[in-house]
């Protein structure tokens, strides 16, 4: 078995919130445990909504948590970059090789195309990507347009309608999913010339060997789009372990609209980290 890899992956679009700190705490804590390496992996290719004092902010915030990492944007590592937006070079060369085995074709349709199409529900709820209509879809065996070198168009995942994806969560067991019916085909890069999230996090998670996702439960979906993705890059997929959502005192799921549950805040007034440690410590064992 490969030694265990690990990974923290926030995003430098706002202040990270007690729900963000509490899943990288475990991510660290499945680390310690399988005496493995944590690498921290700066996923700022949200481009309208990143800022340089987020990402700033994100790292000086962990660390006063108590978080350390082996490998990252701040000390280095043999995967580096860890900026994924300067590691665009290899996305475009994971998209070449979906274009050369036909496993995408170009989207002119809107995200209003899709949740207007009859039968276009949403996949997860309303925050999950709508169903997209096979209707939609190219014929398969069509010629494909090359590539542009500046992308100005959607490109799309087919999935196989009717396959069914499983996996098993260290944490909830075993999942599945019918690829065509529980989600639909799903964009890998966008018409902006950006690399979706699907594609960007499934290529560097490979690149760098990480051996277990730790993430949020609302994930879950995108996991099995990511799979489809190992596969079509010849990759392995590593294993998943998708931690409960922390919400607020209204049943709501925390977000970085909750300025006041941001770490940033609860440095400002005095908070103790290790107090914040040792309630988690209590609610979520990680062994």
């Amino acid at each position: 078995m490969n030694p265990y890899r690990g990974r923290l992956a926030p995003s430098p679009t706002g202040h990270l919130h007690l729900g963000h700190a509490r899943t990288f705490w475990i991510a660290a804590q499945r680390a310690k445990r399988f005496q493995g390496t944590l690498v921290l992996r700066n996923d700022d290719l949200d481009a309208a909504r990143y800022r340089m004092d987020f990402a700033a902010a994100m790292l000086e915030d962990l660390r006063w948590l108590g978080l350390s990492w082996a490998e990252g944007p701040d000390v280095g590592g043999p995967f580096a970059p860890y900026d994924q937006s300067l590691r665009l070079p290899l996305y475009r060369r994971a998209l070449e090789v979906l274009h050369a085995c036909g496993a995408i074709y170009p989207c002119s349709r809107s995200r209003r195309d899709v949740i207007e199409a009859a039968g276009a529900p949403h996949e997860g709820g309303s925050d999950d990507e709508p169903l997209y209509p096979a209707s939609f879809r190219p014929p398969a065996g069509s010629p494909l347009p090359p590539l542009e070198s500046k992308i100005t168009v959607n490109w799309r995942l087919r999935v196989p309608d009717g396959e069914v994806l499983r996996f098993v969560d260290t944490r909830l067991g075993a999942q599945q999913a019918v690829a065509g019916v529980d989600f639909g085909d799903f964009p890998v890069w966008r018409k902006d010339d950006c690399p979706s999230y699907q594609l960007a996090c499934a290529v560097d998670d490979a690149a760098m060997g990480i051996t277990e996702v730790v993430r949020g439960e609302d994930l879950v979906r995108s996991t099995f789009r990511q799979l489809l993705i190992y596969r079509a890059l010849g990759k392995q997929a590593p294993e998943f372990h998708h931690c409960p959502l922390m919400k607020d005192e209204k049943g709501v799921r925390l977000a970085k609209r909750h300025d006041a549950l941001s770490l940033r805040s609860l440095r400002d007034r005095g908070e103790r980290p290790e107090e914040i440690l040792k309630s988690w410590e209590v609610q979520e064992p990680t062994t």
